[in-house]
């Protein structure tokens, strides 16, 4: 599976770690950034995760800031992406099975490492549970104009 990763100032250290983290359990992983821990506005990266997944270079994605939910609002604004900030390992199953969320969004201050790789591992291993989930799926889908895949650069 490939998996784009990117985080702001706030995630940078947990990023880096997942980063490592999935490579060792053999996902494709791709790092959009940042390199290093200075200050950066999380949207710029947030929309690189997302639209490396509705464009389909990513199979799915994970964003780390903060509080997860900055990131999640901002890459939600791409068509095709269902973005869930995730606090527990339950919620990280369930944002899979019943919502087919593609990008997951962390917090890297508000939640330990060892519990946000237990939370990334069940996300990316989570099926989608298709059945009466497809049809709320599918209406969430029509919210985009149908659309669910972009270009790199953003273009329909």
């Amino acid at each position: 599976m490939r998996v784009a990763l990117a985080s702001d100032h706030g995630g940078f250290e947990q990023k880096q770690a997942l980063v490592a983290a999935l490579v060792r359990e053999g996902y494709e992983v791709t790092d959009l950034g940042p390199f290093d821990d200075a200050s950066v506005d999380y949207p710029d990266y947030a929309v690189l995760v997302a639209r490396a997944v509705a464009n389909g270079s990513a199979d799915r994605g994970v964003l780390v800031c903060g509080t997860g939910i900055g990131m999640a609002i901002a890459a939600n604004k791409i068509a095709g992406i269902r973005a869930a900030t995730v606090c527990s390992p339950e919620f990280a199953a369930l944002a899979r099975a019943h919502n087919d969320a593609n990008v997951l969004a962390l917090s890297g201050r508000f939640v330990d490492f060892e519990a946000n790789r237990k939370i990334a591992e069940l996300f990316l291993e989570t099926p989608f549970a298709e059945g009466r989930h497809a049809r709320r799926v599918a209406k969430i889908e029509e919210l985009d104009g149908g659309e669910t895949r972009q270009t790199a650069n953003g273009e329909e």
